[in-house]
Formats: C-alpha cells, structure tokens, sequence
C-alpha cells in the first residue's frame, strides 16, 4: 500500500534547544550565564591578586636580601613591575574571554566586549552583563549553558559576600572622611566671617577717627 507524501512524519524529532553546551572558562567561543559569569571573574581576580601579592612579597625578600638599600629596593621595584607586565595581560585576556561568553548568552557580538576597558562605561556594562538574562534555548553562538555546578553557587555566594564587604569598607572610610570634609569647610567658612569682621570693625573705626580729625579740625578753625 502506498503511503501519503503528505502525512505527517510519525518519527519523533529531536528538540534542539533542549541542547547543552559545554562550560568553558579558556576559551573565547561559546556561552557564559550570569551565575557562572560572576563565578568566574571572581574566581580569576582571587588568583590574580593572589599571584600579585606573592610576586610583592618576593619582592620585597629579595629588597631586604640585597641589604634593603637604595639600590636593592629600586632592583625589586624593577622586578615586582616586568612580573606585573604579563599579570595585566593575563588579566585582560580572562575578562575578554569571559565578557565575550558573556554576550554570547544573550545573542549578541563579542565586540561588545570591548566597553569593559572604557572607564566609567565598563561599570554600567558589567552590571549589564549581571542582569541581562540568557537566550532560553540555542542561538546564534551555541547551545545554552550547561545547569551551575555546587562550585559555582559557592563562588557566586561568595562573591556576593566579598562585594558587600568591599563596599562596606569603601563606605566605612568615605564617610568619616565625607564628615571630616563638611567640618573642616565649616570651620574654614566660620574662619572667613571671622575675618570680614574684624575687617569691617576696623573700617568703622577708621571711619568714626576721621570724623573726630574733621571735628576737630572744624573746631580749631573757629
């Protein structure tokens, strides 16, 4: 018995956007949700300022090796700035490989990418890459990411905690030192009205003495 072309297929087809990529964190290609976005970076700046202290800290052992004068303390200056040369560039590769994963997630260029190394706008472009969800599926760069491993969520915990300490801590000194600020201002606007003042006592009495050399000039006249 013939079949009918147009029946419809009785195979089942399978659903692509239930696919899952693969998380990669060295890697300039495929697709980084946010949870997994914050991981990351702050996985990468844990180890990165951790190499940075470890290469300070060499640093100033072999200052103090040399005798800890003038010259060694300026050798270990050298050295702590070349060792910090390829450290920057590291850096700079891992936030573009994450950034660009990043846009990846919500179907757009990784040339966007390039707004973190502009100052003031990378703020509001990392917050753009917290808070813009995914694409729900496949798009145009790949499959959606794979489901936040429990290393993750601990790194996304933890860098939340790390955050609001670091901006108590900024808050915690900025205060004071706001406070300090509008007092010394005051003190200095009290100083200034201080000073026009004794300035104006002195015009008046300037002026009161010329009215008594004028009287008694008159007077000696007569």
């Amino acid at each position: 018995m013939a079949t009918n072309p147009y029946n419809a297929p009785r195979a089942r087809v399978a659903d692509s956007s239930n696919d899952v990529g693969e998380a990669k964190f060295w890697s300039f290609a495929g697709r980084l949700g946010r949870m997994r976005y914050i991981a990351y970076s702050f996985a990468a700046t844990l180890i990165v300022y951790g190499v940075m202290i470890v290469i300070a800290l060499l640093g100033g052992g072999l200052a103090m090796l040399g005798g800890g004068g003038n010259n060694a303390g300026a050798a270990a200056g050298g050295t702590f700035l070349l060792l910090m040369i390829p450290i920057v560039i590291l850096m700079l590769v891992i936030g573009f490989m994450l950034a660009i994963q990043r846009c990846h997630d919500f179907n757009m260029s990784g040339w966007l990418s390039i707004l973190i190394i502009i100052p003031l706008v990378n703020f509001f472009t990392f917050l753009a890459f917290i808070f813009i969800p995914g694409t729900n599926g496949n798009n145009n760069f790949g499959s959606k990411p794979p489901p936040n491993s429990p290393g993750v969520i601990v790194l996304f915990v933890f860098a939340i905690l790390g955050s609001i300490a670091y901006l108590g801590m900024i808050f915690a000194i900025a205060i004071p030192a706001y406070n300090g600020y509008i007092e010394r201002a005051k003190q200095m606007q009290n100083q200034g009205q201080g000073q026009i003042n004794q300035e104006d006592f002195q015009k008046q009495m300037e002026q009161m003495q010329q009215q008594l050399q004028q009287e008694q000039q008159a007077q000696q006249q007569k």
